[in-house]
């Protein structure tokens, strides 16, 4: 059989239906916070046993890439990453929303995702064998220099001080290592808190980290949470389309980047979007107005991430490696239907493979309609639904998100709580992207870190181990232009060489987290930085407790978090650092909805959720309603209330089978 009859092979009645049902099914999946792709993909993949082996593929990978795509809603709307990759969506994506270009935004995500898609189905197609070959030579120093990049990188490009940035990274790392570790097996810093022996979800702490200070910022003030342009097209392809032609390059670029990322098993979407971010960031004359909301930077994650999906199977199918949890789910279904993967699988069983390969580059093109549509109505039902109902309503996703993962109530108020303290850190300057990412490379880097000491102990030199390869060293020097970038860019600037005009105020989103240059010195920020040593410190006095493989890494970080806070505290001292910006609108409001979070999330296992969910509700309501009360207004609200509690108990408890509390 040659290409075209793989093609149409892939194009019969039901294969076209199952990839459409597919990508809604993934899309909608993805757009909700807590919701992952891997869910996605798990929920949904008893439904292929039945089928035909290139048809239970074709369904699998467009409830994959339509889970991918449909994280970016969160993102640009919610400032909430819907899964992982879209992390680095929000830094662009939302500030986008916040101006009124919410629209554009969904039109931009949508138009890169189908783009980035296809060019890493077309890597699959084209070049599976001998790329896959590129993984082989990544070992685990050099994943634990990916993930130290990767780091490096979103410390570097969020908003404020790289050192903060840097420490929130080490923090991310410490709550990594909570629960038993994978090297060595010891059990660290659970204390007398057994339900943390298992260690912090990931989506649970995603969803805290990011949504929850949102919605305590929400409250604060009766401003509208997203503005409305002037005229709301909804589909703005023709402004959409002339932006992508500006940024061919980058798209180009990101996409081939989110495709080699994406061949490396681990790697996935999050550490893609942030490199390409990375990339298009340093490549633009527009770089100032990086994340203040740039298009360019949408482009640049979007189509990054998506196309780690192609990029993902190419380990998965030729080598039995997944590259992600998605795949490695798919992985399992191929099994069950009897299909073993490896390098044979290409010529073996050509006509499964090539027709599914096919399969997923039609489910990504039916993207850009599904895609489309769903983004239009997705912005103007934000933009209509009043503040008092919309946080009640994302709170209860929150809750129904981090409890669906593993139907595990203590991952709810681990939620709640890290989702407060995130509250609190970003009151010292300390953004939520860096403490995420290390949380989610945690185990590659520690994984990679210990390994490498072991491997380098038996040849007879750690360092030579570390430094010495030639991966490795090409990552190190990626790391340090990295780091070194926003210094040179600050003292071309001291030197008054010209710098990249600001974006106009209009399309500077409001914040609270921005930090400006100020003459008084950071003391807010300082004394975050010595609670950070302080934690740093407490890690270092209770690695004592581990065994030499379970200590080895928690001392690094521990070592590294004093000597990072040592030095901010000097820059303090040195008056090189900025203050931030003051609190606006109600702090007594801002309390209320952490207290209520922390509240619902302990009286869980108690009230149920129906009850717990309904007091929660009405609280959430009375504290984000700034106007006045009517009794026709709450009548509303409460029917509107009602029905969403239902429809959500309804939809998790019945459709996906949740056994709710």
């Amino acid at each position: 059989m040659g290409s075209l009859d793989y093609l149409l092979a892939a194009l019969t009645p039901l294969n076209l239906l199952l990839a459409l049902a597919g990508v809604v099914a993934g899309t909608v999946i993805g757009a909700l916070p807590g919701l992952t792709a891997t869910m996605a993909v798990a929920v949904l993949v008893p439904f292929t046993f039945s089928m035909a082996p290139a048809a239970a593929l074709i369904a699998l990978g467009a409830i994959y890439t339509g889970a991918i795509y449909g994280g970016a809603y969160a993102a640009i709307l919610l400032n909430t990453p819907g899964t992982p990759s879209s992390i680095a969506t929000t830094f662009d994506g939302y500030p986008m929303a916040r101006a009124g270009r919410g629209d554009l935004a969904l039109t931009l995500s949508c138009l890169a995702s189908v783009i980035g898609g296809l060019v890493g189905a077309g890597f699959l197609l084209l070049l599976a064998p001998p790329m896959a070959t590129v993984a082989l030579k990544f070992g685990p120093v050099e994943y634990f220099w990916l993930a130290v990049f990767g780091l490096t990188l979103i410390a570097s490009l969020g908003e404020g001080s790289t050192v903060k940035g840097l420490l929130g990274g080490c923090l991310g790392l410490l709550l990594a290592m909570v629960g038993v570790a994978e090297v060595g097996g010891d059990i660290r810093y659970v204390g007398s808190f057994k339900a943390l022996l298992g260690g912090i979800d990931i989506v649970s702490a995603l969803i805290g980290l990011y949504c929850v200070p949102v919605l305590i910022e929400l409250v604060a003030t009766p401003a509208r949470h997203l503005e409305a342009a002037n005229r709301v097209a909804g589909f703005r392809l023709r402004e959409a389309g002339a932006i992508m032609a500006r940024g061919k390059l980058n798209l180009a670029r990101s996409s081939v980047i989110g495709t080699l990322v994406g061949i490396l098993p681990g790697a996935g979407g999050s550490i893609a979007s942030l490199v390409a971010y990375s990339e298009a960031k340093r490549a633009s004359p527009r770089r100032a107005h990086f994340g203040r909301g740039e298009p360019d930077g949408v482009l640049a994650t979007e189509s990054a991430n998506n196309a780690t999906v192609g990029g993902g199977f190419i380990p998965t199918l030729v080598l039995g490696i997944p590259g992600t949890p998605p795949d490695a789910i798919i992985l399992g279904a191929l099994l069950v239907q009897g299909i073993r993967t490896g390098p044979t699988l290409f010529t073996q069983q050509a006509p499964i493979v090539y027709t599914f390969i096919w399969g997923l580059i039609l489910a990504t093109v039916i993207m850009l309609p599904v895609g489309l549509l769903i983004g239009r109505f997705a912005f103007q039902s934000i933009l209509a639904i009043p503040k008092a109902v919309l946080v009640p309503a994302v709170a209860l996703l929150t809750v129904l998100g981090s409890y669906s993962v593993h139907n595990n109530v203590q991952e709810v108020q681990q939620m709640a709580v890290l989702g407060v303290a995130a509250w609190g850190l970003s009151r010292f300057g300390f953004t939520a992207s860096p403490i995420v990412l290390g949380l989610i490379l945690g185990s590659i880097a520690e994984r990679g870190f210990v390994q490498g000491n072991l491997i380098g102990g038996a040849r007879g030199s750690v360092p030579a181990e570390f430094f010495g390869r030639p991966i490795s060293i090409a990552i190190i020097a990626f790391i340090a232009l990295g780091l070194l970038w926003p210094w040179w860019q600050q003292r071309r600037q001291r030197r008054g060489e010209p710098a990249v005009p600001p974006p106009p105020e209009s399309a500077t989103p409001v914040t609270t987290a921005l930090v400006t240059p100020s003459p008084a010195p950071d003391r807010a920020g300082a004394a975050g930085v010595v609670l950070m040593m302080g934690i740093g410190a407490a890690a270092l006095t209770f690695s004592s407790e581990f065994s030499d493989l379970g200590s080895v890494f928690p001392r690094a970080i521990g070592t590294l978090l004093i000597v990072l806070g040592a030095l901010y505290l000097l820059r303090v001292w040195r008056g090189l650092t900025a203050r931030g910006e003051a609190l606006e609108g109600s702090t007594p409001r801002r309390i209320a909805v952490a207290a209520v979070m922390l509240g619902w999330a302990f009286a869980l296992p108690w009230l149920g959720f129906l009850g717990s969910g309904a007091v929660a509700f009405a609280l959430l309501l009375l504290v984000a309603h700034h106007g006045r009360w009517t009794p026709r207004r709450a009548l509303l609200y409460a029917l509107v209330g009602s029905v969403l509690l239902g429809a959500l108990y309804a939809l998790f408890k019945l459709a996906l089978k949740v056994p709710l509390p």
